[in-house]
């Protein structure tokens, strides 16, 4: 009797304790996601498809040219680089929020790079855009590939920054699931999982930069806090979760691209493998041109901007080989 009584007394406090730490937590949590839209909030348009709410940003007027983000960021990843106000001097530039990131809605589904692609084509219908340029960051190149893939017509030429194309055990992978998954990861992602990211984020950042340093301009001017909000810890722990699955099914296509294709990345990136994934990439598309750029990370469209601008330009003037 006094063996369960002594259970109880610890017990009790105990669970009390840990209601009152995960209250305290939803309340940061919220205040955070409230600042971080006050702070940083849209600076675009908005549409539907589907019954999504898309955010996206147009500048710039001549040949259309669309940009697809990596995972865990927004619009102002390529707008901080610099590369939308250069590329605007010569294109209409289109750049997206992809679902669930930035002021794009994610309705609860699996959002695989060919439901991405699915997404931005009638998007693009919408804008009425019936060919363009597509550069794709990181997680992004993968929808970039599937939106050529999907739509051969709409899409005249890739730009394929930092990919990650083929299969491969990842350690970030592991981490992000417990967050992707519904009920106990919709309770982490509104209370520990902001916390715990923010003291993270110092870290994480430097890593996308590795070995090159973070730039100033982002420093001080990316929305980080953006980064943290419930809807888009979800989105990025969802899309880290399916990034090697997707990967099996699109891989065996990649021969499939019938365009022109400029694969570049940093040649010291420490998130995707430059021999694993771009070389082997460039390997398996016939004609298309590889760039690396010694010496630089994962962030290749900040830390050399210019050289992304040009492998655009390039990709803008290639001729669709006949099919």
């Amino acid at each position: 009797m006094t063996r369960r009584t002594d259970s109880r007394t610890w017990l009790v406090p105990a669970l009390l304790g840990s209601a009152a730490a995960l209250g305290a937590s939803a309340l940061y949590a919220a205040t955070m996601t409230r600042r971080a839209e006050r702070e940083t909030p849209p600076v675009g348009s908005f549409l539907t498809v589907d019954g999504v709410r898309l955010h996206y940003l147009e500048r710039g007027q001549g040949e259309p040219l669309v940009l697809i983000h990596g995972n865990g960021t927004l619009i102002q990843d390529f707008l901080v680089s610099g590369i939308v106000d250069d590329l605007a001097t010569r294109h209409r530039v289109i750049v997206f929020d992809r679902p669930g990131y930035g002021y794009s809605d994610r309705p609860r589904g699996f959002w695989t790079p060919r439901a991405h692609a699915k997404l931005f084509q009638k998007a693009l219908q919408q804008l009425g855009v019936t060919q363009a340029v597509v550069l794709g960051h990181s997680w992004g190149t993968l929808v970039a590939v599937a939106l050529a893939l999907q739509a051969p017509r709409l899409v005249r030429g890739l730009v394929l920054a930092s990919g990650y194309y083929y299969p491969t055990l990842r350690a970030d992978v592991i981490l992000a699931s417990p967050v992707a998954i519904p009920g106990i990861g919709d309770l982490l992602r509104h209370t520990v999982s902001p916390l715990a990211g923010r003291l993270m984020m110092p870290a994480m950042i430097k890593g996308l930069f590795a070995p090159a340093t973070i730039p100033e301009r982002f420093a001080r001017s990316f929305p980080t806090a953006m980064m943290l909000r419930p809807l888009q810890l979800r989105a990025s722990a969802e899309d880290a979760a399916m990034m090697t699955p997707v990967t099996v099914e699109l891989q065996a296509h990649y021969g499939d691209l019938n365009l022109p294709v400029v694969i570049i990345t940093g040649g010291d990136d420490q998130i995707a493998d430059v021999g694993r994934q771009s070389r082997r990439l460039h390997h398996d598309v016939p004609g298309s041109e590889l760039v690396i750029v010694p010496g630089m990370g994962h962030m290749i469209h900040h830390l050399a901007p210019e050289r992304v601008v040009a492998a655009v330009e390039r990709a803008s003037e290639r001729i669709r080989p006949a099919a």
